[in-house]
């Protein structure tokens, strides 16, 4: 029998709409002919499921099934593609761990730890030696209520830098601040995303990003795509709205692509991380710059994990089915 797949999409963040174009694309890319395929979308206590467009009924908590026609209907496999919380951070992976539904992102620890840039960034400095091309920004947390003046920032990370939600992604939220006068602006568009803001130190260079999913039988780490863009920093706008050139594999050396990539495989292996994960860097001149790990990477047809599948000679069709039989 064909297995059930929920595409689960949606979240409670400012991510919302990316999610739902990723689900729209997984529900393209996964294949019709072995699977079931039902886009399920999670927004704060409203859990539903699409049977046709614009036709959705409710999805009982407490197993995650539906009932529709007097049959209730249960999913074998959830394919997590929320951008944010609840579904980046661990808390929807520690549900499907309760009641037993295997699912496509890392664990509970492991997604918990890379939502969180500097918890992350910073434990991942402590195996240095195992990760000698491993570097990160110097940068500093705030938390709400936190004091600190815009002349202790400039001494500890210098103009320019990034002012940053610690958790999210999309860049909503963040600011590139050249001026001590725009701190205060910058941090509080950044709390309005995130609990917590991180203010990073700005490392001149290349922006690259690295897809990467291991499975019991292969390790496959993707051509590295270079970001370029005239903007002040790879925005929202440049993300999803065109202002940017993308291109797949990166303009950069045989020798610097292969660390890229040996690096993203080390840490993948490291923070033993699950299903497809893309991993972005800063290269300035011979260092690797490490920026964040995302565990939910978007999956829109024009998304880097789709150019990178395609510049690799993969079939997309035939990834997703390694995810999905990986936890059977």
């Amino acid at each position: 029998m064909k297995k059930n797949i929920a595409i689960v999409a949606g979240g409670d963040s400012s991510e919302m709409g990316v999610s739902l174009k990723s689900a729209k694309g997984l529900y393209s890319f996964i294949d019709g002919e072995k699977y079931n395929k039902y886009i399920v979308t999670i927004e704060r206590k409203q859990w539903q499921v699409e049977l046709v467009p614009g036709f959705r009924v409710q999805i009982d908590k407490s197993d995650f099934s539906f009932m529709y026609g007097g049959k209730k209907t249960f999913f074998d496999f959830a394919y997590i593609t929320i951008h944010g919380t609840p579904g980046e951070d661990g808390k929807l992976e520690g549900y499907f761990d309760l009641i037993g539904i295997p699912y496509s992102t890392c664990n509970v620890l492991t997604s918990a730890l890379t939502f969180n840039k500097f918890v992350c960034n910073h434990y991942l400095s402590a195996f240095k030696e195992q990760l000698p091309d491993l570097n990160i920004a110097r940068s500093i947390l705030l938390r709400k209520n936190n004091i600190i003046s815009a002349g202790e920032i400039i001494k500890q990370v210098g103009l320019p830098c990034f002012v940053k939600p610690n958790a999210g992604g999309s860049s909503f939220g963040v600011s590139k601040v050249k001026n001590e006068l725009n701190f205060q602006q910058a941090i509080d568009n950044a709390f309005n995303e995130s609990d917590e803001v991180v203010i990073e130190e700005y490392i001149r260079g290349t922006e690259v990003t690295c897809g990467c999913y291991k499975t019991a039988e292969k390790q496959v780490t993707f051509p590295i795509t270079e970001v370029e863009t005239s903007n002040e920093f790879f925005d929202y706008n440049a993300k999803y709205n065109g202002e940017v050139q993308e291109i797949t594999p990166a303009r950069i050396s045989d020798e610097m692509a292969n660390r890229v990539s040996s690096l993203t495989s080390d840490i993948y292996s490291l923070l033993g991380c699950k299903g497809i994960i893309r991993i972005d860097y800063i290269l300035s001149g011979e260092t690797i710059f490490l920026l964040e790990i995302n565990t939910t990477p978007g999956m829109t047809e024009t998304s880097f994990i789709p150019q990178q599948i395609r510049a690799a000679n993969l079939n997309i069709s035939d990834v997703m089915d390694d995810i999905i039989q990986d936890n059977f």
